[in-house]
């Protein structure tokens, strides 16, 4: 199993660090170097002084001064001081070999929701394919989040907080929930289908930028419904690549009026949509965080 691979990792043998390999490197090119000298002191010291106990004698002692007694020493002496400069900046060393591999990186991997974050996502920004701020993509998301099945997600949550904070809740009261299209990983996207009090019929998805530019044949421009242009794509394209560049998670929204005869929704629905927007939901640093 998963779990099963990650205790063996967990509990085998650590691998060697570049700071290991530069030791051995050392220590091997100093023991060779040794090998080589020892030899050659004894049978020149022997051959000229016709002593050949005390040129063994000589030789050993080269030997031993040749030896990296106090390398280790030495090097614990060093990443030592190290973790203690780095326990002033409120980071614990669990493993001295680490410090070398610590100053060497370029880069710092680490994980963010939660732990750099505080795990509450808002929505920052609800832009329409202008790039402007527009209430009407708010409320799609919002009438999807709150018609939809099961245990709400942070997202979800976050849409509907701030459909309150906007007084725009009162939307629900006008629809009725027809039928759902739950989310799967491989669609990345969710749909509910609505029925307003004229007997109307409503498909809303919320979902990834990519999916649902994909099943959009459609866009709101200027408060009006009209082709899906390459202009108009592109336009959208830049808008999430700009909420994107802010830092934000981006989701985007589309609507598509009676997608169907009642009672056989499916997946199928899911094209010819119009694009109502984008929103950008941001999860905010906690206050412990280190600016970046």
């Amino acid at each position: 199993t998963y779990f099963g691979n990650m205790a063996k990792t967990l509990s085998g043998r650590r691998k060697m660090t570049s700071f290991d390999r530069g030791i051995n490197v050392v220590s091997r090119l100093l023991i060779r170097f040794m090998l080589i000298m020892v030899p050659l002191v004894f049978l020149i010291n022997g051959l000229n002084k016709h002593d050949w106990l005390q040129a063994l004698l000589f030789a050993i002692s080269i030997a031993i001064g040749l030896t990296p007694e106090m390398l280790p020493m030495i090097v614990t002496t060093n990443l030592a001081k190290g973790a203690v400069n780095m326990a002033r900046k409120k980071t614990v060393v669990k493993h001295l070999n680490s410090i070398q591999s610590f100053g060497a990186m370029d880069v710092l991997c680490t994980d963010k929701t939660g732990t750099l974050t505080r795990d509450e996502i808002t929505i920052e920004r609800h832009l329409n394919v202008q790039g402007e701020e527009d209430v009407s993509v708010l409320e799609y998301a919002y009438l999807n989040s709150y018609f939809q099945t099961g245990l709400k997600n942070l997202i979800d949550l976050a849409i509907i907080d701030k459909a309150a904070e906007e007084s725009v809740t009162y939307l629900s009261t006008g629809y009725t929930k027809v039928d759902e299209i739950p989310f799967d990983f491989s669609r990345r996207r969710m749909s509910v289908v609505l029925k307003g009090r004229k007997g109307e019929t409503l498909l809303i998805t919320k979902g990834a930028v990519e999916e649902i530019f994909q099943i959009c044949s459609f866009c709101i421009y200027d408060g009006k419904t009209v082709p899906m242009t390459d202009e108009l794509r592109a336009a959208a394209v830049k808008v999430a690549d700009g909420l994107n560049a802010d830092g934000m998670r981006v989701i985007a929204v589309a609507r598509k009026r009676n997608p169907s005869e009642e009672g056989v929704f499916g997946v199928g629905d899911e094209n010819g949509m119009t694009l109502v927007g984008c929103l950008g939901l941001l999860d905010p640093p906690k206050k412990s965080a280190a600016s970046a």
